[in-house]
């Protein structure tokens, strides 16, 4: 009677270190940490030449909110001069309420306020307590009893 023995015979346990050990061996594909900070490098260059072209259009789209507003307030004081015959010089008469400002923790760009009010006519202003493109001006937008809205001072 001959008994083979079938070589290698291998443990359970055994057949579990062989495979870790054919994974740890194996190379996983992945960026290193260098090329991924000269991509973010990359980014960085990119946006600072991006950025400057874009000012504008950022200028643009926060004075949006001056001219709603002062078109909301421009029918509110319509309805108070409909109503009594007269021109509002108070925001609160009008029931405005004015939302905070970026200066005060708040999200509005713009400082709403009756500059002048006559018998036949008023005024409003609305002023950026923000100067948007840092060149030291701060935008001014106004509107009148016609609905002439204005761009008294570009930022």
């Amino acid at each position: 009677m001959t008994i083979t023995i079938k070589w290698p015979i291998f443990t359970y346990q055994e057949n579990q270190i062989r495979m870790i050990r054919k994974i740890q061996c194996k190379k996983l594909k992945a960026f290193t940490l260098m090329e991924l900070l000269v991509v973010l490098c990359i980014v960085g260059i990119l946006i600072l030449l991006a950025l400057p072209n874009l000012m504008p259009l950022i200028s643009k789209t926060k004075a949006t909110e001056a001219q709603l507003q002062l078109q909301h307030l421009y029918t509110l004081e319509k309805s108070y001069f409909y109503l009594h015959s007269k021109y509002s010089e108070e925001l609160t008469a009008l029931d405005y309420e004015h939302a905070k400002l970026v200066t005060e923790d708040g999200q509005a760009n713009y400082q709403i306020e009756i500059a002048e009010v006559s018998a036949n006519g008023f005024k409003a202003r609305a002023t950026a307590v923000v100067d948007f493109d840092g060149d030291g001006t701060f935008d001014v937008w106004e509107i009148d009893q016609d609905k002439r809205l204005v761009q008294v001072t570009k930022d």
